[in-house]
């Protein structure tokens, strides 16, 4: 299936091709900054089926075990639309919100749980991890930082 991601003033957009390989909460401080929300929404695609069009700016943090983030934004409306990091070379995330689209696939997991907000409840049936993508809820008890 195609569909259009678009920043809020319209002029950086991605077009993906195929279902999303996965959707998830992100409960990260980073992420909670990032976006001005209680937590962001991220599609998973592989960077195949991604296509940008517009002009971006990046910003580049630091990530866990030395490892990079990348985040494009507009440079006009400042929408953070797609990231790519040095965990995974083929994949790129993409914001759910940008997508404008209510029956876009619900989130399948639920990473950083450590910083959610209390009053914030995924859905039933996520997996659910106290850190991020690589790590489990078994590891609840180490505050070590993971891949977001």
């Amino acid at each position: 299936m195609d569909r259009l991601a678009q920043c809020h003033c319209g002029s950086l957009r991605a077009k993906t091709s195929g279902d999303p390989l996965t959707v998830s909460l992100c409960h990260c401080r980073d992420c909670q900054r990032r976006t001005g929300a209680v937590a962001s929404s991220g599609a998973i695609f592989a960077k195949s089926e991604v296509t940008l069009e517009g002009d971006w700016k990046v910003f580049e943090r630091d990530a866990a075990e030395g490892r990079k983030v990348r985040f494009r934004f507009c440079p006009n409306c400042g929408t953070s639309l797609y990231w790519e990091g040095d965990f995974s070379a083929e994949l790129c995330g993409i914001a759910v919100g940008a997508f404008a689209d209510p029956t876009f696939p619900p989130p399948l997991l639920s990473v950083y749980e450590q910083s959610r907000h209390e009053w914030v409840e995924p859905p039933d049936g996520v997996v659910r991890a106290r850190r991020g993508l690589v790590s489990s809820a078994a590891a609840a008890d180490d505050d070590k930082p993971s891949e977001t």
